[in-house]
């Protein structure tokens, strides 16, 4: 009951909710939205997404303002995004009316989860696609499940905004250039347990990867896309093996909108020294400001806020996405969509 729930406590993790939305693509097309209650899926031994990796998943929020509306932050994004991914895949796209409406759907059937406004938390919505139809050979499937799902969740660092610190390390690669790194599918994020684990361990909030063919530019942090502040500049990695995050994509717009210059580009390594601010972003912290970075190769240490606390960048680009995604502040670029009155 959500009566029990205790909004200021939550954390990004799994919590029942009453409904998810499903779609099936059987015979050349996808057929109509249904509404579920159960948490399990029947699925094939042999379906592609077990055996191949066929699966592919978006991850997005819903807020509940001040003025009680609750808003979506830019689906179509997601949207594009998954489609992408399905193109990247052998999988059959998503269309945008369905993606939609059934992230809509999904959110209007769980109302009651939505978490109150100022409670530090949101409603988490996870599109998911997968091969749902048999195959021995690797070859795509012929059938498809697409489903919504939510949950309400808490801060993804514990920490919430506040400066954490990473590690980086050569030992691990979560993407190839011209691989699955800029499509948002599973096995990117299996191939970062093992050294996300080493990381949590060691006291780190998560790893910063390197790219994986010369170990000399800076590609994500662990989940998120990485960004760095200088000289009124908002600079984040240009790479072939990054998810193109959407958070990162709209802090580069704010940033412009504050009168900042923003870069694009590979990032050396050795420019660490010189970032007066850096963070990690994604749709689950938004921004995640870091502290220090820890070389474990070298034994090298990039000390980034000296005073352990967040700068003051990273503070009014939290401060003005958060209050576009509350609707605190006028969403001149369309980015929210608001289906709770």
């Amino acid at each position: 009951m959500t009566g029990e729930i205790d909004w200021g406590k939550l954390s990004f993790t799994y919590i029942k909710t009453d409904y998810n939305v499903r779609c099936y693509y059987r015979d050349g097309k996808w057929g109509e939205l249904e509404i579920s209650s159960s948490e399990s899926i029947n699925l094939h031994m042999a379906a592609t997404c077990l055996h191949y990796g066929q699966e592919a998943f978006e991850g997005l929020k819903a807020f509940k303002g001040k003025d009680g509306k609750v808003r979506i932050f830019r689906m179509a994004d997601n949207a594009k995004r998954m489609q992408d991914t399905a193109d990247g895949i052998l999988m059959q796209r998503v269309p945008d009316e369905i993606f939609l409406n059934a992230c809509i759907k999904a959110v209007q059937l769980n109302s009651r989860f939505v978490p109150p406004y100022e409670s530090g938390a949101a409603l988490y919505i996870r599109p998911l696609l997968i091969g749902s139809g048999p195959k021995v050979g690797v070859s795509p499937a012929d059938e498809f499940l697409f489903m919504v799902f939510v949950t309400p969740v808490g801060p993804y660092f514990k920490e919430g905004f506040k400066c954490t610190n990473l590690m980086i390390t050569r030992q691990h690669d979560r993407a190839a250039p011209n691989g699955t790194g800029p499509y948002k599918v599973g096995g990117n994020y299996a191939a970062s347990l093992g050294a996300g684990k080493i990381a949590k361990e060691r006291g780190y909030s998560a790893v910063l990867y390197l790219d994986s063919r010369e170990k000399k530019f800076i590609d994500e942090c662990g989940p998120a896309n990485f960004f760095g502040i200088k000289d009124n500049t908002y600079i984040t990695p240009e790479s072939k093996s990054i998810l193109p995050s959407i958070t990162n994509k709209s802090l580069l717009q704010l940033a412009q909108d504050m009168g900042m210059k923003t870069e694009r580009r590979q990032v050396p390594l050795e420019e660490l020294e010189t970032f007066e601010e850096v963070g990690a972003c994604g749709t689950a912290a938004v921004i995640s400001p870091i502290g220090r970075i820890d070389d474990l190769d070298t034994g090298k240490q990039y000390l980034i806020s000296k005073d352990g606390e967040p700068g003051p960048t990273c503070v009014k680009l939290y401060n003005k996405l958060r209050a576009i995604q509350y609707g605190e502040e006028p969403d001149t670029h369309g980015w929210t969509t608001v289906v709770l009155e």
